[in-house]
């Protein structure tokens, strides 16, 4: 067994049965990924689109690609066409944007709502006051080539553990609440993407179904 293929056993190991480990592979080289991938690993997270690109045309095409990092409007149409999941809609103009190219290409794209509750600065992510405030409107009708399967968070970057259990805490009951809310399809809400290489077992604790490691599996990014 490879050194990869070690650290997602490793990995697995600890996830319960609902939650699916996403292996954020940006930076790393297709030769990284298919190690992972001849390991069983099937869901690969990348955050530029250029990047995505290349590799969706050289691996598998049964990879499961995940876009997790911040999307813009105009590389939408790339990647409407095979993503499976989008992790970080933090606008309507986004989800509106992701909604016309869905329509082209007679898809309805799965996405999450990009919440913001990290300490730090962060120009991306609904609060979780203006997420209520808008959902309140029911915008979704708006966008039947889009299907909203709940939210996406980082914590803090901090060795501070209560404030990242504090955020992932928040984060749940948010989710928990819009699901509740009848502002969204219930039984499509089914999705929390929180936790990374340095905080995932802290977010196991608040129910996360993804979890999205890179270094853990990867090692250090070659940037």
């Amino acid at each position: 067994m490879n050194e990869i293929a070690r650290h997602i056993a490793t990995i697995r190991q600890e996830l319960p049965s609902g939650t699916r480990l996403v292996a954020v592979s940006k930076f790393h080289p297709a030769e990284a990924l298919m190690e992972a991938y001849e390991s069983g690993q099937r869901i690969f997270g990348e955050s530029r689109v250029q990047e995505l690109m290349t590799k969706y045309e050289a691996l598998p095409k049964d990879i499961e690609w995940h876009f997790i990092g911040h999307l813009q409007t105009n590389k939408v149409k790339y990647i409407v066409p095979f993503i499976a999941l989008i992790h970080s809609v933090d606008s309507e103009k986004l989800l509106a944007v992701i909604d016309g190219e869905a329509a082209k290409c007679g898809r309805v794209v799965d996405c999450l709502l990009e919440i913001h509750v990290a300490s730090e600065e962060s120009k991306y992510g609904f609060t979780p006051d203006s997420c209520r405030e808008w959902l309140s409107g029911n915008p979704l009708d708006r966008y039947p080539h889009v299907r909203v399967c709940g939210l996406m968070g980082m914590a803090s970057l901090t060795d501070d553990e209560s404030r990242i259990d504090r955020e992932f805490g928040e984060l749940k009951s948010l989710f928990d609440e819009l699901k509740a809310s009848g502002h969204v399809d219930a039984r499509a809400f089914v999705e929390l993407s929180m936790g990374m290489s340095h905080d995932y077992r802290l977010a196991l604790r608040h129910g996360t179904t993804l979890v999205r490691i890179g270094t853990s599996i990867f090692g250090e990014r070659n940037y």
